[in-house]
């Protein structure tokens, strides 16, 4: 333990273990007690991303920028490492290692640190969600991953990366959506309220047709909500009028309170669920513990 703790750096072990971790009172944990022998030049050609980084798409005006400040005056911040097998895994700093590369730097200053797996996840999500946003796409899988991987519900979740927990059922929902429907929000085709409405939706052919005719003809979140609106009450009416499909309106109100795919049938309520994460999700909806 005491050797984890003197490659951690003191107090680190602290934040790691609160229900909220910050990156900035983690990096500035690992300024402030880091010796001047312990920030070395690191050859930038022995860095690999971390293996846990959720963007896959960076922001080429703000690197650029970055860039450009590097070009003037350096890095005026190291980066943090993790000794691996070949080189260096990046634990925080990916942006100032892609823009020392633009602008010719070889090398770069680190700072060695031992995280686990848990912690190099933990960081690689809270860089980018704190620092430069990730896209919805992105979000909603670091989130996945992390619920699996550490075994988190999504309360605990949410409390960890500082985010309300409607605001990660909501994002982790994205999943659901067709492939070519979640490629359109990665690249702000259309927008994360436009891809809530699809993602209450259970035709994946009428998703993805809708979500072209957003593309196509500009069409606002408010239009496609009140259409859908329209489109839900028509769906109980004519449902709750049909003399033996009564339950039809009560699966109607399951998915709405569920946000999953519900069949009544023979007096069986069937819950869809599409992986351990969401099972977990819907079962802190209906309030049962495991």
């Amino acid at each position: 333990m005491e050797t984890k703790k003197r490659a951690l750096g003191r107090g680190l072990e602290q934040l790691f273990n609160s229900e909220n971790l910050d990156l900035d009172s983690f990096e500035r944990k690992i300024y402030e007690t880091a010796t001047n022998e312990e920030i070395i030049e690191i050859d930038i050609n022995d860095l690999r991303p971390n293996p846990y980084q959720p963007r896959k798409v960076f922001n080429d005006e703000t690197l650029n920028d970055l860039a450009e400040s590097i070009k003037q005056h350096g890095v005026f911040q190291p980066i943090i490492v993790k000794k691996s097998i070949k080189g260096y895994e990046i634990i925080a700093g990916e942006r100032r290692v892609r823009a020392s590369k633009k602008v010719g730097l070889t090398k770069i200053p680190a700072i060695i640190r031992n995280l686990n797996d848990e912690q190099m996840m933990e960081i690689a999500l809270l860089e980018n969600l704190q620092r430069d946003n990730l896209s919805a796409i992105e979000e909603a899988v670091a989130y996945k991953t992390m619920i699996e991987r550490l075994s988190l519900t999504q309360d605990e979740l949410s409390k960890k990366v500082g985010k309300s927990r409607s605001h990660i059922t909501n994002i982790l929902g994205l999943l659901r959506l067709p492939k070519e429907v979640q490629e359109m929000v990665a690249t702000n085709k259309i927008s994360m309220g436009h891809a809530r409405v699809l993602s209450k939706l259970e035709d994946d052919e009428k998703i993805i047709n809708m979500a072209r005719e957003i593309v196509a003809k500009k069409i606002p979140v408010r239009e496609l909500e009140e259409e859908s609106t329209v489109e839900k009450k028509k769906v109980k009416i004519t449902r709750h009028t049909q003399t033996n499909n009564d339950y039809k309106y009560v699966e109607e109100l399951f998915r709405e309170k569920l946000d999953t795919k519900v069949k009544i049938k023979d007096k069986k309520i069937e819950i869809t669920f599409t992986n351990v994460a969401d099972l977990n999700r819907i079962l802190e909806v209906l309030n049962i513990k495991e």
